[in-house]
């Protein structure tokens, strides 16, 4: 093949792309205007301007933040079908484009006219004659990679190229995963246009594309059924920060800005935890019995509060004590969340209270005159407010932290040792949540339900007779209005449970999720369909079984389409041969898929290490001269610290982590992003690099019960070139 053959094809497919790149400046023109033109229908001045400049202000968003997503690797795609199906080459991209007379310009990926581009192959060309993928930077082609799959037909096209697929695989990694979508195989996407309905689960070994196919599902569905997902929302969930900053350019590449993507911290909304608890406490935070220690918890009086009220009236003495209060406590309970029982809450102190006026002259002045005066007396109302507080999850949470009060809840639920864990790992600040706190305070929030606004009145009174001033009909049910107070003291919650769900939810990483993440995770999901991608031989959870349980429990009822991917794209032949042997060795009963690019580079095992430092200094500075991308120096969790610091010492790599980046194609590495990174086993998961160092792997296995699968994904990470140092 010679070179000009390779520069004429180049160039006639950037003539093309230029095409493409003037009409999405003009789309994007016309977008922009179309703003405008939205904007001035507001200025008519009556109630229909204003509904069309909303709709159309909004479409008009909605374009503009389309297109300005497409400009990376807008066109990527060419087909050449037979001739009598189809005369003129096709092409594909992220986004769909017509020319100026409406024809079709570019084809959205998505759209059913494109699929073909990933399910023809050799064995069934579907009438493709040749399948061309173009390589961009920015709006320049670089490249070309041809593959003829049906030789039956006479054709004159040249092919250029050594074939999509592997081009992609020898591409440097930078630190943000790259769409693969030019690059789909056959299997992987019938698991992308799977039935919109139920849960498709997505399993396969190390290496296999799930994290990409299931990102491009999200898409696909958003294309398909835009209204129903747009609407409801698409949910992204990943096991940790570092893997979300490395997949957020994936969907907004791929056309689509309507997803939300959260870390299993950030799932609740407006908590964002980054900090992960040691193994041990991880395992106690995470079991499904945590979940009635915290029904337990949300049941308790608040701390604090009275057990204890007296007053006169008439010629009766009235008491609540303890047994009258329990009695009282067991009789809202019994109605649904503790929360929502507030508007309850006055009545049903009021009830216990009037069963024990027995004077004569409180009768014969009656139950309306008795309500009306204990709403009146400041004690009273005093007292209803701090027994019964509105109470929110973070505060209950901070509860655990009583040993006396933990003991209790824990009773016959948890071991000594397991609330030994807790009460050390709440020592801290109490805002200072982890990962592992947010489920639990989840099922706080679920169990204590939203925490409505209190709307007060002239007299500052918690729990006084405002009139009129909230719509009952429209807050509550028939049940709390027969014993709300005549007073309106309660408003809507400013943010509702219901509020929580999505239309679809995408867990990626899923084999690691605790139950108590499960149940999370569930709760945005109770209508939703799912995508759920894993591998249980990665899993960092050490009580599957428990977890396969409470993922049921997440998708009960729900049709399951499952989906098996065989292929392994990332790693060398050398460097998984390596990383199987090792699974089978220990005992993981891996799922074992096949590598397809061989570099004919073994992974280097240095032993017997006296000068930790040194020798991983030296094995980094190999390999990253060696690849053109990034570089991962894995240790144990608690040498993290020490690596960041080996790391900020070694000017020869900070050289090459900034200043030599230059020499380093930028659609590589971006510029302010660390070529070379330390990371933990577990900060891994999700992630690859050119090139891994790994830092004494015996210490990474021991150092949790699940320690051998976390080293398995390490040696799993690498593309290029794996170095262990022991």
């Amino acid at each position: 093949m010679s070179d000009e053959l390779v520069e004429r094809e180049v160039a006639n497919e950037q003539a093309f792309v230029d095409r493409v790149y003037v009409q999405l400046k003009d789309s994007a023109q016309a977008a922009r205007q179309l703003a405008r033109e939205g904007h001035d229908r507001g200025k008519i001045g009556h109630e229909g301007g204003l509904v069309e400049r909303d709709a159309m202000v909004y479409q008009a968003a909605r374009r503009i933040a389309q297109l300005d997503a497409a400009h990376e690797g807008l066109v990527f795609g060419r087909l050449d079908l037979r001739p009598e199906k189809d005369p003129e080459p096709r092409y594909i991209g992220r986004i769909g484009l017509r020319d100026a007379d409406r024809d079709s310009l570019l084809i959205d990926w998505r759209a059913p006219a494109a699929a073909v581009f990933y399910q023809a192959t050799a064995a069934t060309p579907q009438d493709v004659v040749r399948r061309r993928v173009l390589r961009c930077a920015g709006p320049r082609v670089v490249g070309v990679e041809d593959e003829l799959l049906d030789d039956s037909v006479e054709t004159d096209l040249p092919i250029v190229g050594e074939g999509a697929l592997m081009a992609q695989l020898s591409r440097a990694r930078d630190r943000s995963m790259h769409s693969i979508v030019a690059t789909i195989q056959a299997e992987q996407d019938k698991a992308i246009r799977a039935p919109g309905k139920g849960a498709v689960l997505i399993t396969g070994g190390p290496g296999t594309g799930k994290t990409v196919v299931a990102l491009h599902r999200a898409a696909y569905l958003l294309y398909t059924e835009r209204r129903r997902y747009e609407t409801g929302g698409v949910l992204v969930v990943g096991p940790s920060g570092v893997f979300m900053r490395y997949i957020e350019r994936v969907l907004p590449s791929l056309g689509e800005t309507a997803v939300a993507l959260r870390s299993l911290g950030e799932v609740v909304d407006g908590v964002r935890a980054t900090r992960q608890d040691e193994p041990s406490v991880a395992d106690v935070k995470g079991a499904a019995r945590m979940a009635e220690v915290l029904r337990r918890t949300a049941r308790q009086q608040a701390p604090g509060s009275p057990d204890h009220f007296r007053i006169f009236w008439r010629d009766d003495t009235i008491v609540l004590d303890r047994g009258v209060l329990g009695r009282v406590r067991r009789q809202l309970m019994s109605q649904g969340p503790r929360n929502k029982q507030l508007p309850r809450v006055a009545n049903a102190l009021l009830d216990a209270m009037w069963r024990q006026v027995r004077g004569e002259r409180g009768r014969e002045r009656g139950r309306e005159a008795f309500n009306d005066d204990m709403l009146s007396d400041q004690s009273f109302m005093d007292f209803a407010a701090a027994w019964w507080p509105p109470l929110h999850a973070r505060d209950v949470l901070g509860w655990l932290r009583d040993p006396e009060l933990l003991a209790r809840v824990s009773d016959d639920v948890l071991s000594a040792e397991d609330e030994r864990l807790l009460l050390k790992s709440w020592s801290g600040a109490a805002e200072d949540l982890s990962v592992q706190d947010v489920p639990l305070l989840d099922e706080l929030r679920y169990a204590l339900g939203d925490v409505p606004v209190k709307v007060e009145d002239e007299r500052d009174n918690p729990l006084a007779a405002l009139e009129g001033s909230v719509d009952m009909q429209e807050l509550f049910t028939a049940a709390d209005r027969e014993y709300a107070p005549t007073g309106r003291a309660w408003a809507a919650p400013t943010h509702r449970i219901e509020d929580d769900g999505f239309a679809h939810v995408l867990v990626d990483e899923a084999q690691d999720l605790t139950p108590m993440q499960w149940r999370m995770v569930g709760r945005r999901g109770r209508t939703a369909s799912w995508t759920i991608v894993g591998d249980p031989a990665q899993s960092s959870w050490p009580v599957p079984e428990e977890a396969s349980a409470a993922r049921a429990e997440a998708l009960a009822g729900k049709a399951l389409h499952e989906f098996h991917l065989s292929t392994n794209y990332r790693n060398s032949a050398e460097i998984y041969e390596h990383a199987a042997a090792y699974a089978e060795r220990v005992g993981l009963n891996a799922d074992l898929p096949t590598a397809v690019r061989s570099t004919g580079v073994h992974p280097k095992v240095v032993e017997g290490v006296a000068d930790l430092e040194a020798a991983t200094r030296e094995a980094v500075v190999e390999v990253a001269g060696a690849v053109g991308g990034t570089v991962a120096i894995v240790v144990p969790a608690a040498r993290r610290s020490e690596a960041n610091a080996w790391l900020a010492s070694w000017p020869e790599l900070a050289e090459d982590a900034t200043g030599a980046r230059a020499a380093v194609d930028s659609s590589v590495t971006p510029s302010g992003e660390d070529r070379v990174v330390v990371l933990t086993g577990l900060d891994t998961k999700g992630l690859e690099f050119d090139a891994i160092v790994v830092v004494r792997p015996e210490e990474i296995e021991s150092e949790a019960l699940t320690g051998r699968a976390t080293l398995y994904v390490v040696l799993t990470r690498a593309t290029q070139l794996l170095t262990t140092i022991s």
